[in-house]
């Protein structure tokens, strides 16, 4: 692994434990600033991580994507965020709310989150936003019961658009987090 590569995922690494993800939960008082919040009360809300390169893992982490085989019989519809945002808002939470269940029901699968941009900002930014996109989502799965260990996260940035057009409707599209479930 390049060193470029392991610093920008020590980077993000520590950003994500330092970082101000909360789960705040409305009988402790806390409530989302925008009214993102989930069933439960907790807000879901984006935070401060770098990231030079997509499509990474943790520090030594094996991919899954090397170690198990795609499943095919079920996939997800992505998750979709609004522009320059890692708010995973309201009427999104039932898409990460069936994955939970899935995962829930099958023990020998896991999860790949991927975060996408659209194409406007840097490559750079992108990623990060892209990152910040994926990790959330883990982080609201791992709130949801699902072991961390069972959960890897992947930015593409704009490197992978769901819709090629240069308007509002293709970069909403383009902005998203998707699923790709494994079998161990």
């Amino acid at each position: 692994m390049k060193f470029s590569t392991i610093m920008a995922v020590l980077a993000v690494a520590v950003a994500v434990a330092t970082s101000g993800c909360k789960y705040n939960k409305a009988a402790n008082g806390g409530s989302g600033a925008d009214g993102d919040l989930s069933a439960e009360g907790s807000d879901i809300s984006g935070s401060d991580i770098n990231a030079e390169e997509g499509d990474i893992g943790m520090a030594g982490e094996r991919r899954f994507e090397d170690m198990y085989t795609k499943c095919t019989d079920v996939a997800f519809d992505p998750v979709y965020f609004a522009f320059d945002s890692s708010v995973v808002p309201q009427d999104q939470l039932a898409k990460v709310d069936s994955v939970t269940q899935h995962l829930n029901d099958r023990a020998d699968r896991v999860v790949v989150v991927e975060g996408h941009c659209d194409e406007r900002g840097s490559n750079e930014y992108n990623l990060a936003l892209g990152e910040n996109r994926s990790v959330i989502v883990r982080d609201y799965l791992v709130q949801s019961g699902i072991a961390a260990d069972r959960i890897q996260t992947r930015s593409f940035g704009e490197e992978k658009p769901a819709a090629d057009g240069h308007d509002e409707t293709s970069w909403a599209a383009n902005r998203r987090a998707e699923f790709g479930i494994y079998q161990k």
